[in-house]
């Protein structure tokens, strides 16, 4: 499938003076197009084979046997569609975050927070045939950022979608519904649309949850069209 263009309006731009760091690495020209060719749109990508029983279970795959990692336990699932509202089948998902008490397993990530040894903080999910996906891990805490001086980041989790070639990746974050942190991030705020941040939001699934165990967010991920999910990077689609 060919790259699609970047949707006006919709996407973060690349300067936004609340978020700081944007005002040193925002391009000071007009962006160029430059038509994809074949290295971009076909060449490796990953398989079911690249991935492990516990990719998608944050919490236990960096844990000692028989432990788990601390934290309110939580499943996030969803499906990926494109413009038609047609799934998109066996698309590689990979997710990072913050740990419960909202420290990254980084050398740079400084923050006081602990660290939680049987958290790993980063795993990957296929879609299957119906577009559907799922992982288990536990509810990130929020940290604060040098960005404005008393700026902290909401919970949330990073999403990286691969399509049919490298080229094809695809960037973005979920937030999690009723954080009262999510109206005051810079990051979120630099995507222009109400409507736009609204579809950044997982949403509390009580039917989902697993009683006594865990409970279940929803997100669901557009590729393209009017109801795609913005993403961080150019919006190549999939």
């Amino acid at each position: 499938m060919s790259i699609g263009p970047r949707p006006e309006g919709w996407h973060p731009p690349a300067l936004t003076p609340a978020y700081r760091s944007t005002r040193l690495r925002a391009p000071s020209h007009p962006p160029l197009a430059m038509p994809p060719g074949p290295a971009e749109e076909a060449g490796p990508v990953f398989g079911h084979l690249s991935l492990g029983p516990l990719d998608g279970d944050l919490l236990v795959n960096h844990a000692a046997p028989g432990e788990t990692a601390i934290g309110p336990r939580i499943r996030v699932h969803g499906t990926v569609r494109d413009e038609g509202g047609r799934p998109v089948p066996h698309a590689l998902l990979e997710l990072w975050q913050a740990n419960a008490g909202g420290r990254y397993r980084h050398a740079r990530d400084g923050y006081l927070a602990p660290l939680d040894p049987n958290f790993g903080g980063c795993g990957r999910v296929m879609t299957d045939a119906e577009g559907r996906y799922a992982f288990r891990t536990i509810q990130p805490g929020p940290y604060p950022w040098p960005n404005g001086g008393n700026d902290w980041r909401p919970m949330h989790v990073h999403l990286s979608l691969f399509g049919h070639a490298f080229a094809q990746r695809l960037v973005t974050q979920l937030y999690f519904e009723g954080d009262p942190l999510t109206p005051l991030c810079p990051i979120l705020n630099a995507v222009p649309s109400q409507a736009a941040r609204d579809r950044l939001v997982a949403r509390l699934d009580m039917e989902g949850t697993v009683p006594m165990d865990l409970v279940a967010w929803r997100f669901d991920v557009v590729l393209r069209g009017g109801a795609q999910t913005p993403f961080e990077n150019r919006a190549e689609g999939l």
